[in-house]
């Protein structure tokens, strides 16, 4: 089946990455170095544990210069894998394979790097029943990639987007008033997923009498969280958020709340260590 997500348009991402590193004028070191009938076969290979994201996208890069490569993915993204590991076995046109190395490669260790990240984090709140969220947090025109990337890491995506659910936060609610005065409004407009950020334990009777649906507990330490989870008493879910890690995620998690938001699973993800080596056929 073809690789698909939703409002993501593959092709024309394959394309315009292309066309940003051909610049018009194509690839001149592969046009005056390598004949133009000569054949490579080649190995992507990750250098260190990660988790997988991005073959698909890879493959459809080496077929866009080379609709004929062989292209064999030899795991499937979500899985982890081992230092040394060989992810796919590419055999095709030397000049096509060499051009659009460093666009596959590029998305694989980006999107790799991201589904690694996610990964620890799912692990380190593990048995608690909390769920781990990405947020809006991502590059402009990646953001579909990116959270594909997060799910592979085992995490759920939060809104995609400003258009699927109302958010507010800090500054809607100083704009309008008060956080029930904000919540009101929302619900007067017709919405239905009414996500309403509270950083005080007063703000939470307020948000939930006006008709929130979720609430986000920002920048809460756990034992805060504790009292708001417990006045929240079940009635909607509840998101711990703000300048959480590795090392406080788990306390956290700990506390019952049903999710746990994490900007930096997409914003401070390293690459994945992945290299792509060629030999003559």
């Amino acid at each position: 089946m073809p690789f698909q997500l939703d409002r993501f348009d593959l092709d024309a991402f394959v394309r315009a990455t292309l066309a940003e590193d051909l610049g018009g004028k194509g690839d001149i070191t592969c046009a005056s170095v390598i004949p133009e009938d000569a054949v490579f076969s080649g190995v992507m290979q990750s250098r260190d544990a990660i988790t997988v994201a991005g073959l698909p996208i890879a493959e459809a890069f080496f077929r866009k210069l080379d609709p004929g490569a062989e292209v064999s993915a030899l795991v499937e993204d979500g899985e982890p894998v081992h230092p040394g590991a060989i992810l796919m076995h590419i055999r095709g046109s030397a000049r096509a394979l060499l051009t659009a190395e460093r666009s596959a490669l590029n998305t694989v260790q980006h999107l790799s790097g991201i589904a690694t990240l996610t990964r620890r984090y799912v692990d380190a709140i593990a048995g608690t029943g909390a769920i781990l969220l990405d947020t809006r947090k991502t590059l402009p025109g990646l953001r579909v990639l990116e959270k594909y990337a997060t799910r592979m890491g085992g995490a759920t995506n939060h809104r995609m987007g400003l258009w699927d659910a109302a958010m507010i936060k800090d500054n809607h609610v100083a704009v309008a008033g008060s956080v029930g005065e904000a919540v009101r409004r929302a619900v007067t407009a017709g919405i239905e997923r009414i996500i309403v950020e509270v950083d005080r334990l007063e703000q939470v009777e307020p948000a939930l009498d006006a008709g929130a649906t979720h609430l986000l507990l920002d920048n809460m330490a756990p034992d805060t969280l504790r009292e708001a989870v417990a006045l929240v008493g079940g009635r909607v879910p509840t998101e711990a958020s703000g300048g959480i890690d590795l090392d406080t995620i788990r306390a956290k998690a700990e506390t019952g709340v049903t999710y746990i938001s994490v900007g930096r699973i997409t914003q401070s993800a390293p690459a994945a260590d992945i290299g792509l080596d060629f030999s003559p056929a």
